[in-house]
C-alpha cells in the first residue's frame, strides 16, 4: 500500500522556519520523484518543490531561495526546508510522489499525503 505521511507544519511567525517531512513506503520512494505543492484557501494547488531519484531539485519562482527540498534515501523521507516564510506561504502543503517534469510544466504523480497545515502570521 503506498503511503506518503507528511509532518512538521505549524504556525510560524513571518521571517521564521519550519521544516517538513514527507515519509513514504518505500515502493514508491526509491523510483520516484518527489515532490511538494501547497493550496492556499481558493487557489489552484501549485508546485512548491521537486526532487528526482538522483537529487536534482526544481523550485517555484516563489519560493527560490527560501525552500531547500532533500531527500534521504536511507529513510525513505523527503523534507523541504522553508526560511524567511511570509504570509503568503499559508497554504495547505502536501508531499507527492511521481511528479513528471516536462520542461515547461510540472505533472503531479498519482500519490498524495494527506497533507500539513502551514500557517504565517505577519
Amino acid at each position: 500500500q503506498v503511503q506518503l505521511v507528511e509532518s512538521g507544519g505549524g504556525l510560524v511567525q513571518a521571517g521564521g522556519s519550519l521544516r517538513l517531512s514527507c515519509a513514504a513506503s518505500r515502493s514508491i520512494f526509491s523510483i520516484n520523484p518527489m515532490g511538494w505543492y501547497r493550496q492556499a484557501p481558493g487557489k489552484q494547488r501549485e508546485l512548491v518543490a521537486l526532487i528526482s531519484t538522483v537529487g536534482i531539485a526544481l523550485y517555484a519562482d516563489s519560493v527560490k531561495g527560501r525552500v531547500t527540498i532533500s531527500r534521504d534515501d536511507a529513510k525513505n523521507t523527503v523534507y523541504l526546508q522553508m526560511n524567511s516564510l511570509k504570509p503568503e506561504d499559508t497554504a495547505v502543503y502536501y508531499c507527492n510522489a511521481g511528479s513528471r517534469n516536462l520542461g515547461s510544466t510540472v505533472v503531479p504523480g498519482g500519490h498524495w499525503g494527506q497533507g500539513t497545515q502551514v500557517t504565517v502570521s505577519s
